[in-house]
This record gives structure tokens, sequence and C-alpha cells, in this order.
């Protein structure tokens, strides 16, 4: 049987075997931003487990944009002799290599989630963290306001981490605008309170990550695949909605990208969310619909054939899997099973199939 989840999908130059997605997800197992063993293990067996396209964690674009002090980074050209390793054998395996660059604003300077996540001091190896709005994250803590100069400087650390991104060899980049960091933090009125052109009208709010996309576009060759990753809701009063992020995938698509992957939530700590399968599958069907951009579902999808509905209905052109694809690095093998479809092994696997 044909199954929509096992049809490849062009974009651009890209072809991508199926429209299984390892979404990036945070491993915090890196030092001074390398990448290691864990990182080639972790995403190669996603790539021999079937999946199509593997988008890396978010990667930081410079050491302030760290989430935690073991996050990935590409700040520096050092960095990307083991991303090469990476994506080499990603490719290997008949799978696309993707990397999402990312800047953690006032989220920066905590531990990793296992240490706690508690929000780090400079004598913890913390640092200053920084925010279009001296507001934090929780009340305990005030990030610093972004100045002119610091604008500039995020910009330009997008920039140069795409150039190193293309020379380490991926071939889809995903630019983080989602879960609360610092491209979010600038959309959101709740943790925006500018008074400059950054802040204020909708055009305002979205001023940096346009900026930020057209300094990625100079780097990024215009025949690979450009994503957008959105929260398209606050989940929280006054913030940023679903019409905004339509309207903001409209401009993206203008401008280039290619597909928006469709998150929601993380800008404030006192978000309302209702978690059920699914739960962000009607954001991505809004802004593909409305917006007539490819979108990508994320969110508890967790079974095959909830992931072919999903694209057989219209409401999305690829599936993104995170958690369900750390208890399962296997997941584009056994959903093709699930699904009666017949799809290619790796050769040392076939005696299993």
């Amino acid at each position: 049987m044909s199954s929509k989840l096992f049809s490849p999908l062009s974009i651009k130059n890209i072809i991508l075997k199926n429209r299984i997605a390892i979404s990036p997800m945070c491993q915090y197992s890196a030092e001074d931003g390398f990448a290691n063993d864990w990182h080639l293990v972790h995403l190669g067996s996603r790539a021999t487990g079937g999946a199509g396209l593997i988008i890396q964690e978010a990667t930081a674009v410079s050491p302030e944009g760290r989430i935690s002090l073991e996050d990935l980074g590409l700040w520096k050209d050092e960095q990307i002799e083991k991303m090469k390793a990476i994506t080499a054998f990603i490719k290997s395996q008949n799978s696309v290599p993707g990397i999402q660059l990312a800047h953690a604003g006032r989220k920066a300077s905590v531990s990793s989630p296992w240490k706690g996540n508690k929000k780090l001091d400079v004598s913890q190896g913390g640092w200053q963290t920084v925010a279009p709005s001296e507001i934090g994250y929780h009340d305990d803590e005030t990030p610093v306001a972004l100045d002119k100069n610091g604008i500039q400087k995020v910009i330009s650390d997008f920039k140069s981490a795409t150039k190193r991104a293309v020379e380490a060899g991926y071939e889809v980049l995903e630019i983080h605008a989602a879960h609360g960091y610092l491209n979010h933090q600038f959309l959101s009125p709740l943790s925006n309170k500018r008074t400059d052109e950054y802040g204020g009208s909708f055009e305002n709010r979205i001023r940096l990550t346009i900026e930020i996309l057209e300094a990625v576009q100079t780097e990024w060759p215009a025949n690979l695949p450009l994503f957008v990753r959105i929260s398209a809701t606050d989940w929280a009063e006054g913030g940023w909605n679903l019409e905004e992020s339509i309207a903001l995938s409209k401009i993206l698509k203008e401008k280039g990208v290619d597909l928006i992957d469709v998150s929601s939530g993380g800008a404030v700590s006192h978000q309302k969310i209702t978690l059920e399968p699914g739960y962000q599958v009607p954001f991505a069907e809004e802004v593909k619909k409305q917006a007539g951009i490819l979108t990508g579902a994320v969110g508890l999808i967790t079974e095959a054939q909830q992931a072919e509905e999903i694209l057989t209905s219209g409401k999305a052109d690829l599936i993104l899997f995170a958690r369900e694809s750390l208890r399962n690095p296997n997941l584009g093998l056994d959903f093709a099973k699930a699904l009666v479809t017949d799809i290619a092994w790796p050769s040392q696997y076939e005696r299993a199939k």
C-alpha cells in the first residue's frame, strides 16, 4: 500500500525520502559547544532508523546564546570538524542532515535538566543574559536589554554560524524563533516592551527575525531548504497569537522561507497549555491553509496512523518527532511496517526485516 508518510518531499534541490523528520532536541552533552560521539551516535542512529530528515538540536550562534553550558555551538571554526563527521554519516544513510541555529536570550545560563534546570551565576560558569527588555522569564532574574550594537552582534552571529553550517555539510537550516528563546522574545508583546523600531507594533516585533533571516540568506545556498520554527501561540493572554503567526508566515514565505515548523508556547512561565495527542496540529493546518506555505507538525504525535492521517488530510507536509524518537530510534523502520509499506533498511540490519 502507498503511504503519504513514506512519500518523498521535494524542497528546492533536496528530496526527503519520506515525511519523517527528527525534531531538534537538546542533548546537554557538549563541552564548549563541541559535538562529540554522543551527538554522532544519537543523530546517526535516527538516520539508520529510517527518518528522512535529521535536525540537529538548537545550536548556539554564540556562547551567551546557549541555554546551558552543555549546548552545541557553531561560534568558532574549530567546532565544524566533528559536525562534518555527523553530516557525512547521516548522508551515508540516505537521510538529510539539518541544523537549527538558535540564541536562548533570557532563557540562557541555566543548568542542564538533570542538574536541576537552575539559573547559573557567574561563579557557576553562568553569564549575563540578554533580551529585548529587562524582563526575566522568572521574577528573580533580570536580563540586559539589547542595545543596537547587541542586536547587530546577534544578527552577525547568525550569519557567521550559517557560513559554518554550510561548511559542515548541513542541507537544511532552521532558524529558531519559538519556545521563548531570543527571536520569540522579540515577537511576543509579553516579553518585548521596547519603544524603538524593534518593539511595539507587529512590524517592529518581527524585525529581528526578518533581519536574521536576511543575514542567514547571504550565506545559505539559495538551492537548499530554509525553515523557521515558530510558536504559534503563547498560550497566555495578551501574547503572540495564531493570527500574528499566520501574518509572519506569509512574510517569511515571500522572503524565501520554504517551511514553517509550527510549535507553540515557551514565552512565559504562566502559560496554560491543554496537552492532548496532536494538540499543535491545528496550528500547522491553519498556517498551511492561510499562508500557503509548507508546514511541519509537531507535538504528541506518537503513532504511524496518526502521522499518516495528518498528512493525508492536508494538515501538514512533514511530521517532526521528538520524544517518540527518543523512545524509538528506529521510528522510520517501525512505522513503515505499521503502514504496510516496504522501505529500504540499512544492509547491516536487513536480516531482521
